[in-house]
């Protein structure tokens, strides 16, 4: 029996990236979306090479009767679940705080948040009844306490996020249950998440911003080549995977004079 994954936010971006390199390792993956346009055209490019079960659920992480459905549905199909990756989330437009509506606050809290947890608490019933699992959160800004005028509430949540994954590790220790919990750190990564409010409206990003980008930004691939790799040898509890490291960054900034990338040429054309 195959290994399987199951990714939240997995049709496009990080997710797919994650997604494509499991299914390239032999595992039957499990895509989960709110698209089920993107989710049909994700099954399409994996099965171009079948290796393995590719399932598909449109999903909603804020609802946690949907994912219910869903680990019912994947344990029937697949007879348990190895690795259950929360990915899913949203940015949001970058203004201060009291320039956005109520609206776009409880969004970003409840996906990128709530949704974290609910769907962490949903697995963790289903780990500890097989008696064996593995959750790993993604990261983002705000992780590391880091600030920046414009990202102050997707900050919060992803701090949330990283004090809920130690909490869940150490929950996971006490009860000294056979089961791995981990954070994900990608950094900077190059995808349509970066520019658009709350999954769907786009907005411009800073001349600024885009040089950081062009700096410190990765393609989603370069990133989950390396999350994949790590994942998959992991039999430790509590670990923190990070692609952008401070090494990693402070060679960038050294090398940004003779950097010739550019990730927004297409916009300016």
């Amino acid at each position: 029996m195959n290994k399987n994954v199951v990714i939240t936010g997995s049709a496009r971006g990080f997710g797919f990236a994650m997604i494509s390199d499991f299914y390239n390792l032999g595992y039957d993956v499990v895509l989960i979306d709110v698209s089920e346009e993107n989710l049909a055209a994700a099954k399409a490019k994996l099965l171009v090479n079948k290796k393995g079960e590719v399932l598909t659920f449109v999903g909603d992480v804020t609802n946690p009767e949907s994912i219910e459905k869903i680990i019912s549905s994947a344990v029937a199909a697949l007879g348990k679940i190895d690795i259950w990756i929360n990915n899913a989330g949203v940015n949001q437009r970058m203004k201060p705080i009291w320039e956005l509506d109520e609206k776009t606050i409880s969004r970003l809290i409840d996906i990128d948040l709530k949704g974290t947890i609910f769907c962490s608490s949903l697995i963790m019933q289903q780990f500890v009844k097989q008696k064996s699992g593995q959750i790993y959160n993604v990261e983002g800004f705000g992780s590391d306490d880091g600030k920046i005028l414009g990202l102050s509430v997707y900050g919060t949540a992803k701090r949330g996020v990283t004090y809920f994954t130690e909490a869940l590790a150490n929950e996971v220790k006490k009860s000294n249950l056979p089961l791995q919990i981990g954070k994900i750190t990608p950094g900077i990564m190059i995808t349509n998440f970066i520019n658009h409010n709350l999954g769907d409206q786009t907005f411009e990003l800073s001349e600024q911003t885009k040089k950081v980008y062009n700096i410190l930004g990765d393609y989603p691939e370069t990133i989950a080549a390396f999350m994949v790799k790590h994942i998959d040898r992991n039999s430790k509890n509590n670990v923190k995977f990070t692609w952008l490291t401070k090494g990693r960054a402070f060679a960038r900034f050294l090398k940004a004079p003779f950097n010739k990338r550019d990730f927004f040429k297409d916009e300016n054309k």
